[in-house]
């Protein structure tokens, strides 16, 4: 590494998730001496500005992988399923944001600012969750800390970006025929029409499994994040909605010992990264357009479930393509450079 700054890998730099990760690491002013944009065979030689200059698109191969400190990668489980341990063995630190390597042991899954300390002993990998456990854990996180979680139900209403640019086109398509009066185009990436419509399914089902994939990484990760078993009772249902850029949730919280509203709002108002907007009376309260381009996850709605013993309501709202992916990546980027984490600096 020389003194001026890291060399930078993004991996799927072309896609949703890897243009927000190249655009926040200027952004934010990464200590990047150089960036290298990787993406597939097809969009290798492609020219994308970074930064106020041109970057040229790499291939993935023995070469290009060498000399790199720090990879952020995007581009699909089965391609960092190969690559990520290939940089790796080059020297390289790899923070990946596809499902492959979330659940694997002796690989961190961190949301930076809950549980940092995770990613001390990685072995080269450290995983970023999934956008619908990452909202919800920035405001779950500080309520485990102060009163203990007990049970969790989690609905998430999540944006079409989740799936990529095919699924933004797909929506844009169906909304333009139906407003102009024509049949909308049949479904390519999602099962059912998402223009107009709530699809109560994001992802797939596993043979004898009533929960989506989606629904069991949910669990499984806000678990293994937040250090608890089956003691812990979650459940979760995802829906897509025909919304651009922006999760939404309903969560309800029941906790180990009592917690008001009032004293949640206060909670949640001095947690990092996290916005109460909950002023439901003047129509306040978090919206996925509202949350569209922030990194801040926006959570209101605070109030008692009636039906139940300690236990909370909450409407949370976060950007899937920032906080959901690409900012906690260069977040977790940034905790591995400062804290001298990173293979190279071993």
């Amino acid at each position: 590494m020389a003194g001026d700054g890291y060399r930078v890998g993004v991996m799927g730099a072309t896609g949703a998730v890897g243009t927000t990760i190249l655009a926040l690491l200027a952004e934010r002013g990464f200590p990047a001496r150089e960036v290298v944009a990787y993406a597939s065979e097809r969009s290798a030689g492609r020219e994308i500005e970074w930064g106020g200059t041109m970057l040229v698109v790499q291939p993935l191969n023995a070469e290009t992988i060498q000399g790199v400190d720090v990879v952020l990668s995007s581009p699909g489980g089965a391609v960092s399923a190969e690559w990520s341990p290939r940089f790796v063995e080059a020297g390289a630190t790899v923070v990946d944001n596809t499902s492959y390597w979330r659940m694997h042991d002796g690989v961190p899954l961190l949301v930076a600012g809950v549980n940092d300390e995770a990613a001390e002993d990685h072995e080269g990998i450290v995983a970023n969750p999934n956008c619908t456990t990452m909202t919800a854990l920035m405001a779950l996180a500080p309520i485990h800390r102060a009163v203990g979680l007990e049970r969790l139900i989690v609905s998430s209403y999540q944006a079409v970006s989740g799936t990529g640019q095919k699924a933004i086109e797909e929506l844009r398509a169906q909304a333009k025929a139906i407003l102009d009066g024509a049949e909308p185009p049949a479904p390519a990436v999602y099962p059912r029409q998402i223009a107009f419509n709530v699809l109560p399914q994001v992802e797939s089902f596993k043979d004898g499994d009533d929960y989506t994939t989606e629904e069991r990484k949910v669990m499984a990760e806000t678990r293994k994040i937040l250090g608890f078993g089956e003691e812990v009772g979650i459940s979760a249902t995802c829906a897509r909605v025909p919304v651009f850029v922006g999760h939404s949730e309903s969560i309800n919280v029941q906790t180990r010992e009592d917690l008001s509203p009032e004293d949640c709002r206060a909670l949640l108002a001095e947690a990092t990264g996290v916005q109460v907007v909950d002023n439901p009376a003047d129509a306040e309260y978090p919206l996925a357009i509202d949350a569209a381009g922030r990194d801040d996850v926006l959570v209101g709605r605070i109030r008692r479930d009636p039906s139940h013993e300690r236990t909370l309501n909450l409407w949370v709202a976060g950007d899937n393509l920032r906080k959901g992916a690409a900012t906690n990546a260069v977040q977790v980027a940034e905790i591995l450079v400062e804290r001298r984490w990173l293979i190279s600096q071993r």
